[in-house]
């Protein structure tokens, strides 16, 4: 057995997080009272090397399965077939089913469940046909994509793993829960769990970014705030946790594009966040566009069958992306009924908007080519969901007053924004020190930029039901706070002319155009009337980034990775002006922003904010708050970087030195490098800077050496504790996101040079020291081998503990034969 720990406090305490797969025994020990109703929590979790499979419970229940089979019995071939289709009647995000007559099918027993349909009259039309008309009265299950909150709209899944802060994600599914359930939708396709390193991709934005801890955290926290460990309560939802998988990994970022890795990378790095979701009880997953070495994912068994149900014992369903399933003649391994019978046989369930399930599979199953067996397996696992929801019972959904913001929803959604922030720079000006926090002796501020009062650029893409109406943008903020000390200019549009032209060739609604992004009538103009308003202020805030029509989330790949339209050129005329500037970046991804971060001395990361986006901002920017977001994914320097991740393997030839002289030696030339730029990321991932400082102690390890077979035993001496003191040496409170970082030195297979194995938030006020601890047992030190096994193997381990993937402070670990 091994340790896992969890222990938690708020603002004036730390919280370290280290999560494995749950077991039967947890014993609990309260710590003393640390303020009034908070506390400690210490949690001993038990696990083996040869982890036993452990499927969502209520999936498992004896009692729900004897109902699943008392209805299976009595069902025809079509209607078990029916329950294996999926329909929208609303957004497309691609070519869908035509011509159908929904209510007919549900009538006829022959639609399982619908996407789109939201409120409580639309959700319950359809249901009262199901209910009343259907033979069996099998209710339909409705789906719907609630990636950062379904009405009250937080930041995007990025910006929340920027916090490093799992309650946080956990705080933002619950809210999007509750909201979709009272809504008539039961099943939410979230949370993203896939490994993005690679920025050019537009879904990064949904992502916990680029590293497999982090997201394996962030994903167990979002499945526990979805479905809370029940999914009968009223105000939970089913989960569908997508993309199944590698998707993040698509060649060259180029969305539904194929992936291609070996499978101990795949193991060791693309799957674990989804193990993680199925360990904390995800009742659904989704299976993904791409293939993943030559085999389509939506028609994969290895991925969907021996790895999900065999070795991970996921009792849940699977259903396909849009129309992936009718797809998989695009990717040439057979025509409409082949591809059917090989995604059903390889495990997927149900068929989203693609209309092969409920036109192709009975005929085959008729015919011979697809066993009975097949289709009842596949029915068993939708039908346990839908009676874990309680949807047998209770169908319907009342209808509630019309949907307005109340100041909880609102107090949520700016304190989750305010911890994701990333202070990237901070540097001082001569004659004025560190321009951030804003103090009151700047007598005028100039606002500038597109971004600075564009609402529904704050939610960000996926944003649901989000409505902008309800979005507080900077202008709006600073507004409040300043009163006529504030003087603002647009500065730019966030589009040219050639940006409209292009994106209206891309338009799928009928080339209605790029989402309403016009650019200024002349760019020219507004960019000189900006310089003229920074020049009459005392420091310029800048707000540049990406529109969120066509530019982030799906279908939205990128080949540059700067500010659109005439941006830069805006940043570089404000800054021109010799004013102090600071850049505020809103985007959904991470840019290339060498050029500011050569220039501009203070700049904050905000991502896509959400719903109280300027209020949050603006807390950060005054020192109301102190940030403490790091960040989720590395910044590059270059787009020819990508994809760029700090976990990357080692070479033989390991680049040393810099480019900063010429002419280069021949030691510096040939190198695993550039030529014309350096191998680093601009910013790299766990980089956040604070309004105060903060020091760390050499990282001490509780046992130098460590005999294998404890380890390989999960025994619980075996595992090792490894502390560090961090210490506040600035003048204000701080809250640091404190980082473990290992290396496997001498492994049967090539190890990443660093690896996060653990992290904790830490509060400290000025001169306050405190002692971080973590763990390293099995699940830390483990590693998939040539055969894809996971094992230890005697080494030498190196350990950092810091505030970044830059930590320096060193120790080390020796596991033994």
């Amino acid at each position: 057995m091994h340790f896992g720990l969890w222990t938690a406090q708020t603002a004036d305490g730390w919280k370290s997080y280290h999560f494995r797969a749950m077991t039967t025994h947890c014993f609990r020990k309260l710590y003393g009272s640390l303020s009034i109703g908070l506390f400690a929590v210490s949690c001993i979790l038990t696990s083996f090397a040869q982890k036993t499979p452990t499927p969502n419970q209520q999936l498992a229940s004896p009692e729900l399965n004897a109902r699943v089979e008392a209805l299976l019995k009595k069902m025809t071939l079509e209607e078990k077939v029916g329950q294996l289709a999926q329909f929208s009647a609303g957004y497309a995000t691609g070519p869908g089913a035509s011509n159908l007559r929904y209510d007919e099918l549900v009538a006829k027993g022959q639609l399982g469940s619908m996407l789109n349909v939201v409120g409580a009259e639309a959700t319950n039309h359809y249901q009262h046909i199901a209910m009343e008309k259907a033979r069996l009265h099998i209710p339909i299950l409705f789906g719907q994509d609630v990636i950062h909150g379904h009405r009250t709209t937080f930041p995007i899944p990025l910006a929340v793993a920027a916090s490093f802060d799992p309650e946080a994600a956990e705080l933002v599914a619950r809210y999007g829960a509750k909201e979709a359930r009272a809504d008539g939708i039961p099943w939410v396709f979230s949370p993203m769990v896939d490994i993005a390193r690679d920025p050019r991709w537009g879904r990064i934005i949904e992502s916990n970014g680029e590293d497999p801890y982090l997201g394996s955290v962030m994903a167990r926290a979002w499945v526990k705030g979805y479905q809370q460990d029940d999914l009968k309560k009223p105000d939970s939802v089913a989960v569908s946790v997508k993309h199944f998988a590698a998707y993040g990994a698509a060649i060259a970022g180029r969305d539904y594009n194929a992936v291609e890795m070996g499978e101990p990378t795949l193991r060791q790095v693309y799957l674990k966040p989804y193990q993680a979701a199925v360990e904390a009880g995800a009742a659904t997953l989704m299976s993904s566009f791409n293939s993943i070495n030559g085999v389509p994912a939506s028609a994969n068994p290895l991925i969907l069958t021996q790895i999900l149900r065999k070795e991970w014992g996921f009792d849940g369903f699977v259903v396909s992306d849009w129309g992936a399933v009718s797809e998989l003649k695009n990717h040439s391994i057979g025509d409409g009924p082949t591809v059917a019978r090989k995604a059903l046989e390889a495990g997927v369930d149900m068929d989203m908007e693609g209309n092969l399930f409920g036109t192709v599979i009975a005929d085959q199953v008729r015919s011979g080519k697809i066993p009975e067996s097949f289709v009842d397996e596949a029915v068993r696992r939708i039908l346990r969901v839908k009676f874990a929801l309680g949807l047998f019972e209770h169908p319907y959904v009342e209808q509630g007053p019309a949907y307005d913001e109340t100041p909880e929803r609102r107090a949520a959604a700016r304190k989750v924004a305010e911890e994701t922030f990333v202070l990237l720079k901070n540097e001082p000006v001569e004659g004025v020190g560190a321009l951030l926090p804003l103090t009151k002796k700047a007598a005028k501020v100039a606002l500038i930029g597109p971004m600075a009062d564009s609402q529904k650029d704050m939610l960000g893409a996926w944003a649901g039901m989000g409505d902008p109406k309800f979005a507080v943008t900077l202008k709006t903020a600073l507004s409040e706070r300043l009163g006529d000390k504030l003087l603002y200019a647009p500065g730019c549009g966030l589009l040219t002319g050639e940006d409209e032209t292009l994106l209206k060739r891309l338009s799928f609604i009928g080339g209605a155009g790029a989402g309403g992004n016009s650019p200024a009538p002349d760019d020219a103009k507004t960019i000189a009337e900006a310089v003229l308003t920074a020049q009459g202020a005392d420091i310029a805030i800048v707000a540049l980034g990406e529109p969120i029509d066509w530019f982030e989330g799906e279908a939205g790949s990128r080949v540059h990775l700067g500010f659109t339209g005439n941006q830069e050129k805006l940043l570089e005329a404000v800054v021109g002006t010799g004013k102090p500037v600071i850049l505020v970046v809103l985007a959904g991804r991470p840019l290339e922003i060498k050029w500011a971060a050569n220039h501009v001395p203070a700049i904050l990361e905000a991502w896509s904010p959400g719903v109280e986006a300027g209020h949050a901002i603006a807390n950060v920017l005054f020192g109301d708050v102190n940030p403490s977001g790091k960040l989720p994914a590395s910044f590059p320097r270059a787009v020819g970087q990508e994809p760029l991740y700090y976990a990357q393997l080692p070479t033989g030839r390991p680049a040393s030195g810099d480019l900063s002289h010429m002419p280069y030696n021949s030691i510096e030339k040939f190198q695993s490098r550039y030529v014309d730029e350096e191998n680093s990321a601009l910013f790299p991932f766990g980089w956040g800077l604070s309004y105060t400082r903060f020091s760390y102690s050499k990282p001490t390890v509780s046992r130098a050496e460590v005999p294998l077979r404890e380890v390989i035993a999960s025994a619980s001496s075996a595992d090792v504790r490894v502390g560090a003191d961090v210490t506040n040496t600035g003048s204000v409170a701080g809250t640091e996101v404190v980082q473990l970082y290992i290396r496997n030195t001498a492994a049967s297979v090539e190890q990443p040079v660093r690896e996060l194995k653990g992290f904790a938030r830490v509060t400290l006020g000025p001169g306050e020291t405190k002692h971080v601890e973590f763990p390293l047992g099995f699940d830390e030190l483990s590693f998939y081998n040539v055969e894809s096994k996971e094992t230890v193997e005697p080494t030498t381990y190196d350990i950092w503990v810091g505030g970044s993937s830059l930590a320096t402070s060193e120790a080390s670990l020796q596991i033994v034969e």
